[in-house]
């Protein structure tokens, strides 16, 4: 029987490599766990963006060759064109300023809430581009949280970073374009796909290009891109949902994340009916995920001001790019 005392008396090293000896050796499955999935997260993300790459300068292809004959872009030239450009790849030289821009201003934004995350320790993935045969060539970006985030300030700069930097990069865009664009009287009129024209641009418009009248402008590609980016910040933007703009309002104030995410997916029905039918998708994805967010860890922190009044930047932000009918099909 072992003595109490004589047991308590025994220095602590001469115990704990005993204890050590007992550890299981270090599974090298587990250690290269992490290394494997981020090798896979990689090659996915690199093949998406090859792909949409590709895409982008199909489609900014079709506006340079609109933009080159003084005209705005034919609806059906968005598809038909693809056969012509498979056969003959080297066309897609010219669709490199759209595309270049576009997946500029999107890698921004992501890149955006990307870095924010390693700042707060949070498990993100790398950007993930979505190719698609659109007017746009794309249906935008995302990138995947893995870990939950701790409090409201890890959440409101995670939501806020990509928005803004995106925002950011797209102005400067639109204006050079803007100033280099050509005068095409009523080039609107008889377009057969319209682009609406946000807050921001017509601004910027009327300051850089005083002399040309509303719906004259016939845009560079690089501003269509611009424009997308702008288009892409509104709707992330939106109140509600698992949105960037979902994020700030639930970290601004989470008691009222359910009731707006409602009201929103409410107000979009009748924007969809009578202006643009993509608002119908969008107040269905809101109404059938939205009201789900993701708990903090510690949701009892608060808010501190400086991001109060980012908050309202975001909101004007929304305001400047935020477009009731962003296109119209003829």
């Amino acid at each position: 029987m072992t003595d109490r005392n004589e047991f308590e008396s025994t220095p602590a090293e001469t115990i704990a490599p005993e204890v050590n000896a007992w550890e299981p050796p270090p599974d090298p499955y587990w250690e290269n766990l992490e290394v494997r999935r981020r090798r896979k997260s990689l090659a996915i993300a690199i093949l998406l963006f090859a792909l949409t790459l590709i895409s982008t300068l199909a489609v900014g292809a079709q506006y340079a060759t609109s933009y080159a004959s003084g005209q705005s872009p034919d609806f059906d030239d968005f598809f038909s064109t693809y056969a012509s450009l498979l056969a003959h790849p080297q066309l897609l030289l010219a669709g490199i300023p759209f595309a270049f821009t576009l997946i500029g201003i999107l890698l921004a934004h992501e890149l955006g809430h990307f870095f924010m995350c390693r700042y707060y320790g949070i498990s993100a993935s790398y950007p993930y581009f979505l190719p698609a045969p659109t007017l746009i060539g794309t249906l935008g970006a995302f990138i995947r949280i893995r870990s939950p985030i701790y409090n409201r300030k890890a959440l409101f700069d995670v939501g806020l970073a990509g928005p803004v930097i995106g925002f950011l990069c797209a102005i400067p865009a639109l204006a050079i374009a803007i100033v280099y664009s050509k005068v095409a009287p009523f080039s609107d009129a008889q377009a057969s796909v319209v682009f609406g024209q946000p807050l921001v641009m017509r601004m910027i418009a009327a300051a850089l290009r005083p002399d040309v009248a509303h719906g004259d402008l016939l845009l560079h590609p690089v501003g269509r891109a611009a424009w997308v980016g702008l288009f892409a910040t509104s709707l992330n933007l939106l109140p509600g949902g698992q949105l960037d703009g979902g994020h700030i309002l639930y970290a601004v104030a989470s008691k009222f994340h359910r009731k707006i995410t409602l009201l929103v997916a409410l107000l979009l029905i009748p924007l969809g009916l009578f202006l643009w039918r993509g608002w119908i998708l969008w107040s269905i994805v809101l109404l059938a995920i939205g009201f789900r967010h993701p708990p903090l860890l510690n949701r009892w922190e608060k808010i501190d001001r400086a991001r109060l009044v980012w908050a309202a930047v975001a909101v004007l932000i929304f305001v400047l790019c935020f477009m009731p009918m962003p296109v119209q099909i003829r």
